[in-house]
């Protein structure tokens, strides 16, 4: 927080400089402006002029160009145009030069006190504060879970404001098994961040399962208004497969899951996931490996990943590898999605309806796609600076008996 605070004082300096630098040349400035009006000469420009005209108009009067009255008449206007002309060339008294100066003290002050007081409700500075304390605990060598929650716990004592402190806290009294303040962390950080769908359906999971995996009416409440804002929120649809499940309603498991699956950023809920699938397909007579087989006689994609020379060794064998086909137009969910390990590249599969993450997006419902390969060293779905990434246009959906495309790992995501 000290670099922060350095760093805010080091902007701060050019504001002050440009406020202070009035009045280095201000004694310069009155003393040109002094001179000029010294030897300023319009005055007597404007009273020679008048005269000139003045001589013109008589010797006209003298001649009989013009009557005495037109005379009066021309005579008043020139009076009147002097008038004006010398009206505007009166001037105030110059000013000492260091009249004033105190107001750009009090204006410096001002600038300070703004700046400080707008930074604390507009800035960061307790997101930097959350961070520091999550890097310190990270490189502590006794770190542990118990650590973590207690130096966040501090922070939001000191910032109870603040969502994201709320945000990191909830998680970790939820795997923690503290169930009761996971419950009242999230509920915090709804009250702060608002009923938003994802976390609603969060708060439902999290009593769905304090409740004995009962769908209690505080429960299906809680579903019932996550679903209203979102129909497709996946954390909702897999608790109602769950209840399903447990009622031995496998058909509304399998369901409920399949569309959860649709929605999910996260590769391992959504494995685990499938593999109740797979269990509920069993409970129902039908068997998976039967349905795979069946599915892999339609049309499909025959694909090879490698990875290019060029990135060999930039991450470590264990990285995941995503395979990925999607719809040309980028409208509908992941068509088909397979995962590998860096260190079996390179390698074929096929990607096929079995790989599909929902039964109203599969590869058999288009005639070509698009083909993404990811390789993650976090494991995480959603794209991460560092990531190596390649694809592939326009590839046709069909026959997987022939030679396989080739989709090469060339580039790194930034």
């Amino acid at each position: 927080m000290t670099l922060l605070w350095i760093a805010f004082a080091v902007l701060l300096l050019p504001a002050l400089w440009l406020l202070v630098a009035p009045l280095r040349r201000a004694r310069a400035l009155r003393d040109a402006q002094r001179d000029f009006e010294a030897n300023d000469r319009s005055a007597e420009q404007n009273v020679a002029i008048y005269r000139r005209r003045l001589a013109s108009l008589e010797a006209a009067l003298e001649r009989g160009d013009i009557d005495q009255a037109r005379f009066e008449e021309d005579r008043l206007e020139l009076e009147r145009s002097l008038l004006d002309d010398t009206e505007h060339l009166r001037r105030a008294p110059l000013k000492p030069s260091a009249a004033g100066r105190l107001a750009v003290p009090v204006v410096m002050v001002v600038v300070v006190v703004a700046s400080v007081l707008w930074y604390q409700r507009e800035g960061a500075e307790g997101d930097l504060a959350l961070l520091a304390v999550q890097q310190e605990v990270m490189g502590h060598p006794d770190r542990s879970m118990e650590m973590m929650i207690e130096r966040l716990e501090a922070q939001a004592a000191r910032q109870p404001n603040n969502p994201n402190v709320w945000m990191s806290l909830f998680p970790l009294y939820r795997d923690s098994g503290r169930a009761a303040q996971a419950i009242d962390a999230l509920e915090r950080l709804i009250e702060l961040e608002g009923r938003r769908a994802s976390l609603l359906g969060q708060l439902a999971q999290i009593k769905f399962f304090v409740a004995d995996r009962q769908l209690t009416d505080e429960v299906q409440a809680l579903v019932d208004e996550t679903l209203a804002l979102d129909s497709s929120q996946p954390t909702v649809l897999g608790v109602l497969g769950i209840e399903a499940f447990d009622r031995s309603d496998y058909e509304a498991a399998i369901d409920n899951w399949r569309r959860a699956i649709a929605g999910m950023d996260d590769p391992a809920a959504g494995e685990a996931l499938r593999e109740g699938i797979r269990v509920a397909q069993e409970r129902l007579g039908v068997a998976p490996e039967d349905r795979e087989q069946a599915a892999a006689e339609g049309p499909g994609i025959h694909v090879r990943v490698s990875l290019d020379d060029d990135l060999a060794g930039r991450l470590d064998d264990d990285a995941a590898v995503f395979v990925v086909a999607r719809d040309m137009e980028g409208e509908l969910p992941p068509l088909a999605v397979a995962r590998l390990s860096l260190g079996d590249l390179p390698a074929s599969l096929v990607l096929d309806d079995t790989r599909s993450m929902s039964p109203e997006a599969n590869l058999s419902r288009v005639s070509e796609a698009r083909l993404m390969v990811r390789v993650s060293p976090s494991g995480q779905a959603s794209p991460q600076a560092g990531d190596l990434f390649g694809d592939l246009e326009g590839v046709s959906v069909g026959s997987v008996d022939g030679e396989p495309v080739e989709v090469v790992i060339d580039r790194v995501f930034e």
